[in-house]
C-alpha cells in the first residue's frame, strides 16, 4: 500500500472557497468492476454541481442533498480500511448520485481528495 501524506488545513481557511476535486489519492477498489455508464454520467454531473458550491454551502447543507458527513474508517469493509492513509479516523461522504451511492474522501484546504467512489453497494462500507 502507497503511503499518502496529508496537508492539515483548517476547515476555516477555506471555507468560503469553491470546492474542488483531487482524484490523485483514488483507490479503484470498487469503481472499476462496474460497467454502470449511466452511474459515472450522474457523477460527474453531481461533481460539477458541487464544484459551483463554497465549503460553508456544503457544510450547512443537508447530507443526502449536496451536503456532507463524517464517517468512521471503523465503519468501512476491511479490505476498504487498508487503503485509507494512515492516521486518517474519518473520511467525509458525498452523494455521488441522487441515490444512495457515495463517494468518500478527506477536505484538504479547498481540495475534497477522493479516495473511494462506491459505484456498487457494500464495497466500500456496509448499507443499513
Amino acid at each position: 500500500m502507497t503511503k499518502i501524506k496529508i496537508r492539515k488545513v483548517a476547515k476555516e481557511n477555506a471555507i468560503t472557497q469553491k470546492v474542488v476535486f483531487g482524484f490523485s489519492k483514488l483507490q479503484s477498489i470498487s469503481y472499476t468492476d462496474t460497467k454502470m455508464v449511466s452511474f459515472f454520467i450522474e457523477y460527474l454531473e453531481r461533481l460539477k454541481k458541487l464544484s459551483d458550491l463554497d465549503w460553508k454551502t456544503v457544510f450547512t447543507s443537508q447530507r443526502h442533498g449536496f451536503g456532507t458527513e463524517p464517517m468512521p474508517v471503523s465503519s468501512l469493509t476491511p479490505s476498504a480500511r487498508t487503503l485509507v492513509p494512515d492516521g486518517i479516523e474519518n473520511l467525509l461522504v458525498f452523494r455521488a448520485t441522487g441515490d444512495k451511492h457515495v463517494f468518500l474522501g478527506i477536505q484538504d484546504g479547498n481540495v475534497f481528495q477522493v479516495i473511494f467512489i462506491e459505484a456498487n453497494f457494500g464495497d466500500i462500507y456496509p448499507h443499513g
